[in-house]
């Protein structure tokens, strides 16, 4: 479902889990703080009102949505770190740029987040224009954020396969 169809600070309760143990790291790109503070913001936010605790929440900036991975990476190696919430946003432009960036993170999160068998959620931003990204970012469509965090709160209720 497109998110102009649904608020992304809307979700079901359905899998929450108890998070009061659970250490997150966030990694936030600084291209477009304006959009990614929002986003951390309500990630962070999310984060403390399901039950994690300040000192249990990392926060790792990175200089733009590319070097996402490889911050999450160094989140998902530590021991400490429970899952991570890559936070961004790459708004389209007039070159292949916005493609290349997207595809790039995209897969470089997906394949962390196997290689660490932890959650690893991509709370990137994939906009049109920049109003587009401030609409997602707290504005009418709600908080990706918000979004994010959830999902990683979810994705720790599922069982892992202990070898």
């Amino acid at each position: 479902m497109a998110s102009a169809e649904k608020n992304l600070s809307e979700y079901s309760e359905k899998n929450i889990t108890d998070i009061s143990g659970k250490t997150f790291g966030i990694v936030v790109s600084e291209w477009n703080e304006e959009v990614t503070g929002a986003l951390y913001k309500g990630a962070y936010d999310t984060l403390l009102e399901y039950g994690a605790k300040v000192e249990n929440i990392i926060r790792y900036d990175v200089p733009g949505s590319f070097e996402l991975t490889l911050g999450a990476q160094r989140l998902a190696h530590r021991n400490d770190i429970d899952a991570v919430i890559a936070i961004g946003c790459v708004v389209q432009g007039e070159t292949k740029h916005f493609d290349f960036i997207c595809d790039a993170v995209a897969h470089g999160i997906t394949n962390v987040g196997m290689k660490y068998d932890k959650p690893v959620i991509f709370g990137v931003l994939t906009p049109n224009t920049q109003q587009q990204a401030l609409d997602r970012a707290g504005g009418v469509h709600g908080n990706k954020g918000d979004e994010a965090a959830i999902t990683a709160i979810k994705m720790l209720a599922l069982p892992r396969n202990e070898a």
